[in-house]
């Protein structure tokens, strides 16, 4: 196996442990991964300890590993998860920062074969597992994956996921927008609900820019069809994954259906759903510092992170904790949080299901 990287800093190789991650400088490289269905451009970042999983990111479309979770991953509170793992971004086949244009009848690469491509990326690293953290198409090609090889994922965050394959209607509405409106704003239908559209924020103003003059538009739209056509994952309680998973989605996002869908045929013993008031279509983005403190329980509760100490954000909160049954009598529990006075709160566990409003 091959590689072309590009080194930006460089250090030895230490185990690294909570509380002495201060004391190992971060190292930041750039790496094209041989597969056997391609070239993936992968970003990798710490200290490439293996004695814990990676944290194994893939974006949306339209969207970079930079411009997608660079703004959740440089968040202060999230420093102390990014010196304690390693993270592995992933740029979907043409989709990095300066990536040149496919030339005109190139094939791409299905979804199915993309998340095909990854256990290239962990052998080429070294690493027997990771936690998946994916958004919209990035968080289908990670649920394909890890139904693929469930002994190469140990937790799945997933943000705006729909397990779906796009219906009759689905079809022809998507027909009809790509007659009546431009690639740059079907793209961003996807991106953002509604209301951010209808504000033209300046999140919105600053992706439409961006997307229009992206130098590989071309290969943007070819992953933008590549994902329109993708295949029904066939989940249900009988056929789901084998790690614990965190479902999150913005409230009136535009994949907010398809969470609430897909939440309901996982196995409720060890999904997390986390819908996020103020979020948009984009929570990594837009509300970093949630998003932050879900991670982090999320993580502490598969065993890892322990000791680590609660953040601010989670001491301005108070929790309140209500249980259900649903009808077929398997237990869910809803946490709402809710902005108060300081109280105590205990990371929950992924053995429980919970509807999480911020």
């Amino acid at each position: 196996m091959t590689s072309e990287m590009q080194e930006i800093a460089i250090t030895e190789d230490k185990p690294l442990l909570t509380g002495q991650a201060d004391a190992a400088k971060v190292r930041h490289s750039e790496h094209s991964v041989e597969t056997p269905h391609g070239i993936l451009r992968v970003t990798l970042h710490g200290t490439r300890t293996t004695r814990r999983p990676a944290i194994l990111t893939c974006h949306d479309v339209g969207l970079d590993s930079k411009s997608c979770f660079s703004p959740l991953f440089k968040f202060d509170e999230m420093q102390e998860i990014v010196k304690n793992f390693t993270l592995i971004h992933i740029d979907a086949p043409g989709q990095e920062e300066g990536a040149s244009a496919y030339p005109p009848g190139y094939q791409y690469p299905s979804m199915e074969t993309v998340a095909e491509m990854i256990p290239a990326v962990l052998q080429f690293f070294n690493f027997r597992t990771v936690i998946g953290v994916g958004v919209g198409a990035g968080a289908y090609i990670l649920s394909k994956f890890t139904l693929t090889n469930p002994d190469s994922v140990e937790g799945l965050v997933l943000v705006n996921i729909d397990t779906n394959a796009k219906g009759w209607m689905d079809w022809a509405a998507h027909k009809l927008s790509s007659v009546t409106s431009s690639l740059t704003e079907q793209i961003l239908c996807h991106l953002f609900s509604q209301e951010e559209l209808s504000a033209n924020t300046d999140l919105v103003q600053s992706h439409r820019e961006r997307i229009s003059k992206a130098p590989n538009l071309a290969n943007i739209e070819l992953f933008w069809k590549t994902y329109n056509s993708r295949r029904d994952l066939n989940l249900d309680r009988n056929y789901t994954f084998k790690c614990p998973v965190m479902l999150v989605v913005g409230d009136q996002a535009p994949y907010e259906d398809a969470a609430v869908e897909c939440n309901s045929k996982l196995d409720p013993t060890s999904t997390s759903f986390l819908k996020m008031a103020d979020a948009g279509g984009l929570p990594q983005l837009t509300q970093p510092a949630k998003l932050t403190e879900a991670f982090k329980y999320f993580i502490q509760g598969m065993g890892y992170m322990a000791s680590s100490c609660m953040t601010r954000l989670s001491r301005s909160r108070t929790t309140s904790l209500s249980s259900s049954y649903s009808m077929d009598g398997s237990r869910s529990r809803s946490r709402t949080l809710s902005q108060g006075s300081q109280g105590g709160q205990m990371p929950p566990s992924p053995s429980q299901t919970m509807e999480v409003s911020c």
